[in-house]
């Protein structure tokens, strides 16, 4: 039977997005088909969300929309496995590779080039998606529900794609260095091990949810927090001497670049 979704990799994103997607009542089971090579996967999620599964792309790909969720250096090998796809909306969650890379394997298809980050395991990520000029309004909004499903979705141009890649992308690590950082600090300043991390985690999430709600500039609520002369200001003094602020925005520039690399290598 033909499904209505095919998702291409059931690895950890593959299933990330399933998993919110089955939880949210976008699709149901039976209507989502899911190929992977590895029966031991296969299996798991057959039984976990009770979709259909298989080890041929092609089946997968049957589908009113087929989402590819695997890594960029499969491009190739994945090519050549569905270059009879008969899914007329491609969604591609592959970093760095292009529509027009895309278009060249899939010619004359609706395509969206999208980036999820890993939170979406959660349903907190966010996903920036690109359509090329086939896509239909009904094809975006089918796509951004998918997304939508998994966190917050932003449309960009396709230029701004591997910035995206450097900066939300890649970004979950980047915050989960820094929390452990933090936790490290507190553990060198003597408090127990687990506290340390859960006072730290816990500041990450409640800043972000802070800055989320009010809509304060980074720098203002920054500003709230310090005081004259005292232990604040004294440790972002330590903060710029070390050169957080700019070792930040050569991490996504850095990141940015590979996600460029990893697109000309396909």
């Amino acid at each position: 039977m033909k499904s209505k979704l095919g998702i291409v990799g059931g690895g950890v994103m593959g299933e990330a997005i399933l998993s919110c997607l089955i939880a949210n009542n976008i699709y149901q089971p039976k209507d989502v088909c899911v190929s992977d090579p590895m029966l031991e996967r296969r299996e798991l999620l057959a039984a976990k969300y009770g979709v259909q599964v298989t080890a041929n792309n092609l089946v997968a790909a049957e589908a009113e929309i087929m989402l590819l969720a695997v890594k960029p250096q499969s491009l190739k090998g994945l090519a050549l496995s569905l270059t009879d796809a008969p899914a007329p909306c491609i969604v591609s969650i592959l970093a760095g590779v292009t529509l027009a890379q895309l278009g060249g394997i899939f010619p004359d298809k609706a395509i969206v080039r999208a980036m999820p980050n890993t939170p979406a395991q959660v349903g907190a990520g966010v996903t920036a998606i690109a359509p090329n000029s086939l896509v239909t309004d009904i094809q975006r909004d089918r796509v951004r529900a998918i997304f939508a499903s998994v966190g917050m979705v932003v449309e960009v141009a396709e230029s701004l794609m591997n910035a995206v890649t450097g900066l939300s992308g890649s970004g979950p690590a980047y915050v989960a260095l820094m929390v452990e950082a933090m936790a490290d600090g507190g553990v060198a300043a003597g408090l127990p091990r687990a506290i340390a991390l859960q006072l730290a985690t816990q500041t990450v999430l409640g800043t972000a949810q802070l800055l989320t709600t009010t809509k304060l500039h980074p720098a203002q609520l920054k500003d709230q927090v310090t005081s004259p002369a005292g232990t604040t200001i004294a440790a972002i003094a330590q903060l710029e001497k070390a050169g957080l602020r700019s070792a930040m925005i050569e991490a996504v520039l850095t990141a940015t670049r590979r996600a460029e690399e990893l697109g000309s290598s396909n």
